[in-house]
């Protein structure tokens, strides 16, 4: 297509709503145009190369370009372009990436329902979850427990699950049923002199006091982001998450892992739930599972659930009409085929997250920085006030987007989670993208630091 550039601005402007947008300001702005992607890089449509640093959106852990995928999709789109599963009903390719997704999760796990984003498997979570308890006799437990700046994905279910209040304030209310308790994020949440240990635990035992407060009786499940992802790259201290296992055992509820941005690597196993040595009764995922080449989702239960919808005898009324889609689910099987083959996983433990840490750290020094931090391929530079007393900016999210706009021009992108830069790179980082990367932080640190020099602490 050759369409000039401003032309690609003005209909994006004319018919286009984006995704969580400000729509007079960008159309005001115009929307940069993204025209094609090779390896860890995208292009627009003025010839700018940028390294791509979020992976698409949390995505393409086996970066761009990769012709496998298009032709496993071309040749399943060729054999079996699309049928449903709901008429008893199924085909090879569902078959198949269920029996994959069995070998690759927790042994206590084997059964997926599957859906086409990660809003849509967390409300299949919440609907199964529920339907569980009813299923037991226990039609009161219908409370869900989560983290404030907690992302579980957009739709009015999902959307009220999360902690977000800019979620929350189109719901129009929250939807019933959902409680919120502080996020483990020391860096926003720590006391003066208290340990990470010990705030972990604090975090933590948040939930324990949620649960007493509503009654045992009354809580389904806790649910919750082995690390947060669009929350800022919130990481929990080592204490947190052995802290909810004991919890959640101890009142007998359920554990869900939100695995949407964790799932596929991005911490060196296949799910953070490994890597944290939690046993969740449910994992939903998206994003990475095809590494956004196709829309594709899931929910994955272990045994008890899948036992408990087999004792009875009747339906579970829930499901999407791509539910298993045969293009996608090829697609899928060929992109864990690519990462096994390339050994993904443990290059991510052996170089890529030691290589990413190393990276950070060399910030943290500066006078714009608060913090800096990652765990696998997934990091965040927090832009403050004042270092001493975690002082962010008035205005949140003002300072974040400047510095944003500072990493796009200069051919690196980082996202804005309000004043935190958050970044998630594919897995097939080399040297030559971390000095990449590397020397656009620093320049955009500068001058972002340039912009808001009057504002910061002496």
């Amino acid at each position: 297509m050759n369409t000039p550039n401003a032309e690609w601005r003005d209909l994006d402007a004319l018919h286009h709503l984006h995704p969580f947008t400000n729509h007079a300001a960008l159309r005001a702005a115009g929307a940069r145009v993204i025209v094609r992607a090779d390896g860890p890089h995208i292009w627009d449509s003025e010839g700018h190369r940028i390294l791509d640093g979020m992976a698409g959106l949390w995505t393409t852990n086996v970066g761009y370009g990769r012709r496998e995928l298009a032709d496993a999709a071309r040749d399943q789109i060729l054999e079996l372009p699309f049928y449903n599963t709901f008429f008893k009903t199924t085909h090879p390719p569902v078959v198949a990436l269920s029996q994959k997704l069995a070998e690759i999760t927790p042994p206590h796990i084997n059964q997926v329902f599957y859906g086409s984003s990660g809003s849509e498997s967390n409300d299949t979570a919440i609907r199964l979850i529920r339907h569980y308890w009813a299923l037991k006799g226990e039609p009161n437990r219908r409370i869900i427990i989560s983290r404030k700046n907690a992302y579980h994905g957009s739709t009015i279910a999902a959307g009220s699950m999360g902690g977000m209040g800019h979620v929350h304030q189109h719901s129009y209310p929250v939807y019933e049923g959902f409680r919120h308790v502080m996020d483990p994020c020391w860096f926003d949440e720590g006391r003066d002199g208290e340990s990470l240990d010990a705030f972990g635990i604090r975090a933590a035992r948040a939930i324990e006091d949620e649960i007493l407060a509503v009654g045992p009786e009354n809580v389904a499940a806790f649910a919750g982001e082995p690390v947060q992802g669009a929350g800022g790259v919130k990481i929990a201290p080592d204490t947190y998450w052995p802290e909810v296992q004991r919890i959640v055992d101890k009142y007998g509820i359920l554990l869900l892992a939100d695995e949407v941005i964790t799932g596929f690597g991005r911490l060196g196993t296949w799910f953070a739930s490994d890597y944290y040595g939690i046993r969740p009764n449910l994992i939903t995922f998206a994003k990475a599972v095809t590494s956004g080449y196709l829309p594709l989702s899931g929910l994955l239960i272990d045994d008890g659930l899948a036992e408990a919808l087999m004792d009875h005898d009747d339906d579970f009324n829930h499901g999407y009409t791509f539910s298993g889609h045969p293009v996608a689910c090829a697609v899928a099987l060929k992109n864990i085929e690519i990462m096994e083959r390339e050994r993904l996983l443990p290059r991510v433990t052996d170089y890529a997250a030691p290589a990413l840490r190393r990276m950070l750290e060399k910030f943290k020094d500066h006078p714009l920085v608060g913090e800096v931090r990652s765990v696998g391929m997934m990091g965040a530079i927090e832009l403050v006030a004042d270092k001493k007393t975690r002082r962010r900016f008035h205005n949140p999210g003002r300072v974040g987007l400047i510095c944003r706009d500072h990493f796009f021009r200069e051919g690196f992108i980082m996202r804005a989670v309000f004043d935190t830069m958050v970044c998630a790179p594919p897995l097939i980082w080399s040297d030559s993208e971390f000095e990449e990367a590397e020397r656009v932080i620093a320049k955009a640190l500068d001058l972002t630091l340039s912009d808001v020099a009057g504002e910061i602490a002496a």
